[in-house]
């Protein structure tokens, strides 16, 4: 059903798409057409994250005809994909350095939604560009600092403050600036399902951006998960990813 979904998604963004797949669903005739573009909106598949729709989006949305501004409905934070935070902090910056930029490249969330029931809403704006800077990018440098977001829906807002609690204790032994903000959505903005997570990232002083992130299992999936627990391994994953 969620591959079903992007292709009514690519669908969506083109013109003159041609999409056959056989009854038994094991093959698909795709004919592309021209990228489009426009102000659309898109219901994702709960099965997969945002992020899985949202990265092939990051590709095609700057070689549209007309800007792209879509909303995608669905689940914003799960443990498959690149949740919405991670590529808001990583994938927009490294657009820019292609020279894709200005007021209307965003990816803003405006409702958080966790698996299974999703109920989560992001706007993503891209402005056109048809050539790209050519990029040299080969020295990542040196770390100068941490940020990150604790987000919690439909639980205690006290649990998105022992993540960061946790999570600084192993960061703090490396490097004094560091800063997780808490993201606590209530009411209708907090989705359909509880759950909490963390997303962090590390920046260089060449802009360069390394994240790591984990999130809560899903309701009634698996076992309960400590915020403390999950601040801890989400720092520790950040560090390996320094590490690699």
């Amino acid at each position: 059903d969620f591959e079903a979904s992007f292709i009514r998604l690519i669908d969506k963004v083109t013109n003159g798409s041609r999409i056959e797949i056989n009854q038994t669903g094991t093959t698909l005739y795709y004919q592309p057409g021209l990228l489009y573009g426009g102000s659309l909106e898109h219901d994702c598949s709960p099965s997969r994250g945002i992020g899985y729709y949202l990265e092939s989006l990051l590709c095609l949305a700057p070689f549209m005809k007309h800007p792209l501004k879509i909303v995608l409905r669905g689940v914003t934070n799960d443990q498959v994909d690149p949740s919405v935070d991670v590529l808001k902090a990583t994938a927009l910056p490294l657009l820019k350095k292609f020279g894709i930029d200005g007021e209307s490249l965003e990816i803003k969330i405006n409702r958080r939604g966790m698996p299974p029931k999703g109920g989560g809403e992001i706007l993503f704006a891209c402005p056109v560009k048809k050539v790209l800077q050519p990029v040299q990018f080969t020295d990542p440098g040196k770390i100068k600092r941490i940020r990150g977001t604790a987000y919690s829906v439909r639980v205690s807002p006290q649990i998105a403050n022992r993540m960061v609690e946790s999570a600084r204790g192993i960061l703090n032994k490396f490097l004094p600036d560091i800063y997780i903000y808490t993201d606590h959505m209530k009411g209708v903005s907090s989705g359909k399902s509880p759950g909490f997570g963390m997303c962090l990232t590390a920046e260089t002083i060449n802009g360069t951006i390394l994240s790591a992130e984990l999130a809560s299992n899903p309701q009634g999936q698996g076992a309960a998960v400590l915020p403390e627990e999950l601040g801890q391994n989400c720092a520790k994953l950040l560090l390996e990813e320094v590490y690699r």
